[in-house]
């Protein structure tokens, strides 16, 4: 079947569907009666509904952009680039310009199916999606993009339950993405509508359930609502004939030659069908170091580096996105100065990786010298062996003993430093260059359930998955995301259906391990053994927000306890209930999980190991000897059920913040892959609405001050308060959020850290803090530049004040994981 173009309705026969030799541009050109009358139509249509928008100014800057010998594909896209442009006026218009794009997306679809122009308006899907949706699928088999198996769903019955009602729910950037990256194409020519897409991947988990259409109907219930999205590989490969549907793949690499380069050809085999890569090279000798085998030196871990670096850019999954890798190095290997260096733009680029993420994998005992202003010896890993896998109070020992003994002339390559000016230099590289980021060895592994089943050694790409490695198995983390702002009110959390999605979102995720696509045999050892999920949040931000709680208060810090807590709680519970229908995963016994130690259990042991000297909070709300009881007599089918993916990329889809982050801007331009998208914060325009505040000069007021509130007057000071973004308050409030939600947390969070102007004794006493009050690992650190681009002009720029990239570091990190 040959795709009959990219939108057919823009052609009648060989004639243009534009043609127009008016000079008056404010009108209508001359068109067929027919056609001007349905874009008239479908104007109106995309703005019924919607408080605050016009069609008519939507319709008057679609005439302006036609032209005489305008092409097809940009006459389709007229209307929808003029809702866009004035997104920055009234928010609602990102509907609008999603409702035009839905548009073109039904006529690419449904002409390829029909081989024929085939435009149909959205009242008509209710009638349409049902005959679409199975033709679609055989449609995807035939053109080898679907597994076959999908052809045995009760196809008819399927496509009966689709909601075309909710293709209405995307704004622009949300739908824009699925466009571009995610719906399935035939030769550029897209076939997949946004309702069929998820039920696609709805069946994609449920293939083996025994009653899988019921299955797949519930699934998709809970992705096409929003309440909760799986990760982007899930997204893209569900249902397909290579469903590698797993987020994070961790690895530890060996030290010898055959070791460093299967660690880099797996890097390679995992990143093609999207996951995400950590790797742990504390264990490769480091610089000068003595080869026996060919009785030379070590050039050490720098330059096998470089070469993981350029795998990750060669390979670079499929052209969706970029390849990424995170790699992981202990503080006292003696590479770690070097290792500091690697994002900088000078010296030898022979020893550089401009596109590798790093990040310092950090012992408490170095913190511990840091503080009390000691030294620190630097070690090769092959005079050391054991410290790779040590922690807490087994590690000080081991330490000290090396100490002792490179004192005595029994270690041939060590070094001596200060500690706490390692660790100036190391914040000093995290603010010059975005990395190595910051990491805690022993707070990963003290509270990690599985213990007595090996040694976290790294965390991976984005900082939120803490899973044991070894030799024999590389780690794998399936991730989703709960819409906490679908599970809030004005008056409050809705426990009932965060309990009900939490239910549904980890049988999913169970169903990602025994469905998955694994590349390696390590990756498949381990995950069917471990059966480690990473069940996350998003829309942290917009909770507050109907909640009406500053982010820089302690009402927001309580909520941040009490809402995660209770998807631990449900989760956990989730897991059990799973274990009890499909048996425990087969390293239970003996894990922190049969010893009755959950997450919120296991901050003493972190406790005892520091000798107390922690902030940590142990204050509960529900009713867990109750779980933890069932735990132990039922078991659990996951290792590990929780983790906070960055979810750049599924959050724009759902259309809420990402993640745990605070707003950095309300208002700016989000640069990704898709484009540029005009963002504006619509809680923050209602609200200045219903004061009589939202007019042209609130809004220059807006792009003057990059988005941010507080330096505007006329803003009454609760709504400053309500909507201060990330640069306008004390990182702390950051910190404290995120330590306690790490209490309820068996894995970490991936935490991003914001500083308008950072100082060397700010970044200290910040990092300090998140160390001592028992975080896991951090994320970014974003800053705001020094010199902001000028702005010329401040009226109809579509909001190009500065186009912020949706990882403030330009980046391919939070975008990978999620």
């Amino acid at each position: 079947m040959r795709p009959p173009g990219p939108c057919p309705q823009i052609t009648r026969g060989s004639r243009r569907m534009f043609v127009s030799t008016q000079h008056d541009r404010s009108a209508p050109p001359r068109l067929p009666p027919a056609d001007a009358a349905r874009l008239v139509a479908l104007v109106r249509d995309a703005c019924a509904g919607l408080e605050g928008v016009s069609a008519e100014a939507v319709l008057a800057g679609t005439w302006r952009d036609l032209h005489d010998g305008i092409t097809p594909d940009e006459a389709a896209l007229a209307p929808i680039l003029a809702a866009r442009t004035l997104v920055e006026t009234e928010p609602a218009y990102a509907q609008v310009a999603a409702r035009l794009l839905a548009d073109r997306l039904r006529c690419e679809a449904l002409s390829f199916l029909s081989g024929r122009p085939d435009r149909p308006g959205q009242d008509e899907m209710a009638a349409r999606y049902p005959t679409y949706f199975p033709a679609f699928v055989q449609a995807g088999i035939a053109a080898g993009l679907l597994d076959p198996e999908l052809g045995r769903f009760d196809l008819g019955r399927l496509g009966a339950a689709l909601r075309p009602e909710r293709d209405l729910n995307f704004d622009y950037l949300g739908l824009q993405t699925l466009y571009d990256r995610y719906v399935l194409h035939v030769r550029g020519t897209r076939i997949e509508l946004p309702q069929a897409f998820f039920m696609r991947v709805a069946m994609g988990l449920a293939l083996r359930e025994e009653d899988r259409d019921a299955r797949a109907i519930a699934f998709y219930e809970l992705l096409s609502s929003f309440d909760f999205m799986v990760s982007t590989p899930t997204l893209f490969n569900a249902g397909t004939r290579r469903p590698q549907l797993s987020s994070c793949f961790l690895t530890t690499v060996a030290d010898d030659l055959d070791g460093i380069f299967k660690a880099i050809r797996d890097n390679a085999l995992l990143a093609k069908y999207s996951g995400g890569l950590g790797n742990d090279w504390t264990q490769v000798r480091g610089l000068g170091a003595h080869i026996r085998g060919t009785n030379g030196q070590s050039q050490g871990v720098v330059p096998f580096l470089k070469v993981a670096n350029d795998t990750a850019i060669a390979v670079n999954q499929g052209g969706k996105r970029k390849g990424a890798v995170c790699a992981y190095l202990e503080t006292w290997h003696i590479d770690i100065e070097e290792f500091l260096d690697l994002r900088k733009n000078t010296g030898d680029d022979r020893r550089r990786t401009h596109d590798m993420n790093t990040a310092n994998w950090i012992p408490d005992l170095f913190m511990q010298r840091v503080e009390a202003g000691a030294d620190w010896t630097l070690f090769s890993p092959d005079e050391v062996p054991d410290l790779h896998d040590l922690c807490g109070h087994d590690f000080r020992i081991a330490y000290e003993t090396y100490e002792a003994k490179a004192a005595r002339g029994g270690i041939r390559v060590f070094r001596t430093v200060k500690a706490v000016d390692l660790w100036r230099r190391m914040l000093t590289m995290l603010y010059e260059t975005g990395h190595p980021w910051i990491t805690f060895k022993d707070a990963c592994n003290l509270r990690s359930p599985q213990q007595h089943a090996g040694v976290v050694h790294s965390s991976n790409l984005c900082t939120e998955i803490t899973l044991n490695t070894s030799a024999g198995e590389v780690a794998v983390c399936n991730l989703g995301s709960v819409n906490l702002a679908a599970h809030v009110t004005a008056d409050g959390l809705d426990r009932d259906r965060l309990a009900r999605t939490v239910r549904t979102a980890m049988r999913m995720l169970d169903n990602v391990i025994d469905i998955n696509l694994y590349s390696i045999p390590e990756a498949r050892r381990s995950n069917l053994r471990h059966r480690p999920v990473g069940l996350g949040l998003m829309g942290f931000q917009d909770a507050l927000e109907t909640l009406r709680l500053p982010t820089a208060s302690e009402a927001a810090v309580d909520f941040a306890d009490t809402s995660m807590e209770a998807i631990s709680y449900f989760a956990i519970d989730a897991s059990v209930e799973l274990a009890a229908e499909r048996g425990r995963y087969a390293s239970f016994e003996g894990s922190l999980w049969s010893r009755g130690i959950l997450p919120i259990d296991s901050l003493h042991l972190l406790a005892a190991a520091r000798d107390g000297d922690v902030r940590l909070d142990h204050g509960t709300t529900l009713d867990w000897d109750a779980l933890r009881a069932r735990v132990q007599a039922v078991g659990m089918r996951h290792s590990n059920v929780l983790a906070i993916a960055p979810t750049a990329t599924i959050a724009n889809i759902v259309g809420v913040s990402p993640s745990i982050e605070p707003a950095f801007s309300q208002l700016h331009v989000k640069a990704n892959m898709s484009g540029d998208f005009t963002v504006v914060n619509a809680r923050l325009v209602r609200d200045l609405k219903a004061r009589g505040l939202w007019d042209a000069a609130m809004i220059a007021d807006l792009k003057r001050h990059d988005g941010m509130v507080g330096a505007i007057d006329r803003i009454p000071e609760d709504l400053r308060a309500l909507y201060a973004t990330a640069f306008e308050i004390a990182p702390d409030w950051l910190v404290r959020a995120a330590a306690r939600r790490q209490k309820w947390i068996d894995q970490a969070q991936s935490l991003n850290l914001y500083m308008a102007r950072p100082s060397g004794r700010q970044l200290d006493a910040l990092y300090r803090l998140a160390w001592r009050m028992g975080l896991k690992t951090t994320y970014y650190l974003r800053a705001r530049a020094a010199t902001q681009v000028e702005k010329s002009t401040l009226a109809g720029t579509d909001g190009r004040l500065n186009a912020v990239p949706a990882c403030s570091i330009a980046d391919a990190a939070c975008e990978v994981c999620q």
